[in-house]
């Protein structure tokens, strides 16, 4: 008898591990807006399901190590991508309660970015893996990527608690500090103009003005805030919304359309020229800032923020008018003016133009007929970045689209945890550093590594402070890792050599 009260115990104990807080749907009480009106909730609700198992199936690999997976790039010999792994990261944790293998999924996702870190900020990802999952390309960190695993993460916090074996919530913690950087060069955000960076590489010259409209992802940084309580977020909101208004304003009054990049973001801001970053289009509406209609919707319907919706609705105007109403004259691609670039249609371009026209009540037809025309194709025959958007923008305009609510960040214990644990100085170093311990540990062990992981110096030090010689050590970028007594302080942060 005792055998049976013990193994009833223990399933009680895993399930309550394993509950989720927000399960799939979630039906949430969006500010105001509209649902295509052709298919009831249940309805929604069943095609997000069809289509997240057709999308997990296709895009969702066990690889690299048994304990990993990724999103798969679905192109040439890449992998995946930051990008896509972002979000996986964001779709696994909407989705639990539906699929009860979530969290072992998620969680494989955690492990591959672990083993993938940029060079430069070490909680920040490497933006692309090619073939024998090696990184390539930098590796350094694309900001989009690094944005939507810090959601990624807090959500799973926000759904599994972070009492097991990955502290979610310490982890998303980490990885928000890394991406605000300590001053304008580090991280993904320029704190001179608080504009956001193209990635973590960017750290002098022109690009450091430049800025990607499809990473002005305001409903992430809303709950950045809520979980470090750094009033430097709200900044980064306004600085999105200011750019926004001044490109709508003085380079696309007819249609709202944005370009992929904005250049001069210190002074009078403007699209980029042709060759930016990515090719011909970075100044149009493209491959980029074709996500912006859904990223701007999800943050007023679930903040209220008006300037979200007036942006949208401005492009959305533009849209059906232009259009006459005609789905099938939505194209992939548009300069500012709103001249076609391409004549396809593509649903990385329909599928956030639908989701933006949630917020058009006025016009239930348009939204019913976008969203139709959005659901026509099979998985099978499209790529991986089309598909993934439709699943996002479905589960948007499903009403299962949540933010982890803001009681749940702030009332986190482990926000304590956001303190460094120690300080080094000078860096750039030259022949020698200093560092500085935050606790009560006597001992410490300090270890360097070369950015490819092989460990360079190991030493144990005495007292609140130490100086560490390098003069042996070429010039270069290094990683210190510090361990107290006992496993405490365990915390990596990065040293340059001049």
């Amino acid at each position: 008898m005792k055998n049976i009260y013990l193994f009833i115990s223990l399933v009680f104990i895993a399930n309550v591990a394993f509950a989720q807080r927000f399960p799939f749907p979630q039906h949430v009480a969006y500010h105001t807006h509209i649902k295509p009106g052709q298919f009831t909730q249940e309805q929604l609700d069943q095609q997000v399901k069809s289509y997240y198992d057709a999308w997990k199936n296709k895009y969702l690999k066990n690889g690299c190590e048994s304990n990993q997976y990724y999103v798969f790039f679905d192109s040439g010999n890449t992998v995946t991508v930051s990008e896509a792994m972002g979000y996986g990261m964001m779709i696994i944790p909407l989705m639990a309660g539906y699929d009860e293998n979530a969290r072992m999924y998620f969680d494989g996702l955690y492990h591959y970015y672990k083993a993938h870190p940029s060079h430069i900020m070490p909680h920040l990802m490497a933006w692309k893996q090619i073939t024998g999952c090696i990184d390539a390309d930098g590796p350094d960190s694309a900001t989009d990527g690094d944005i939507d695993i810090a959601f990624g993460l807090l959500l799973a916090h926000a759904q599994w608690g972070s009492n097991g074996a990955i502290n979610y919530f310490r982890e998303a913690l980490a990885i928000i500090n890394d991406i605000m950087g300590n001053n304008a060069a580090e991280g993904d955000i320029n704190q001179n103009y608080y504009s956001i960076k193209l990635g973590d590489w960017v750290r002098s010259g022109s690009y450091m003005t430049g800025t990607r409209t499809s990473d002005f992802i305001t409903d992430h940084f809303r709950a950045f805030q809520c979980a470090t309580k750094d009033s430097g977020w709200y900044s980064v909101i306004d600085k999105c919304y200011n750019l926004i208004n001044d490109i709508q304003t003085n380079y696309s009054p007819q249609t709202g359309l944005l370009p992929d990049f904005i250049v001069d973001v210190d002074q009078n801001a403007k699209p980029a020229g042709p060759g930016f970053l990515e090719g011909n289009n970075d100044g149009n509406y493209y491959y980029n800032a074709c996500r912006d209609p859904w990223r701007l919707t999800n943050d007023y319907l679930i903040s209220g923020d008006s300037r979200a919706k007036q942006a949208v609705l401005k492009l959305d105007k533009w849209l059906y008018n232009s259009t006459g109403g005609n789905v099938n004259k939505v194209f992939a691609g548009y300069s500012l003016d709103g001249e076609k670039l391409n004549s396809w249609s593509d649903n990385s371009f329909t599928a956030p133009f639908t989701a933006g026209a949630m917020l058009d009540t006025s016009n239930q037809d348009w939204l019913n007929k976008l969203y139709s025309k959005m659901l026509q194709g099979s998985t099978a025959n499209g790529g991986y970045y089309d598909n993934t958007l439709r699943l996002l923008s479905m589960i948007t305009i499903s009403g299962n689209f949540w933010v982890p609510p803001c009681e749940i960040l702030n009332g986190t214990k482990e926000t304590k945890s956001i303190k460094s644990g120690f300080d080094i100085y000078p860096s750039p170093a030259n022949e020698s550093f200093s560092v500085n311990f935050n606790d009560d540990t006597k001992i410490h062990k300090l270890t360097i590594f070369d950015i490819a992981g092989n460990i360079l110096l190991s030493v144990k030090t005495e007292g609140k402070t130490a100086d560490i010689d390098i003069g042996n050590l070429a010039h270069g970028i290094y990683f210190i890792t510090v361990n107290g007594a006992g496993g405490k302080l365990p915390e990596t942060k990065k040293l340059i050599k001049n």
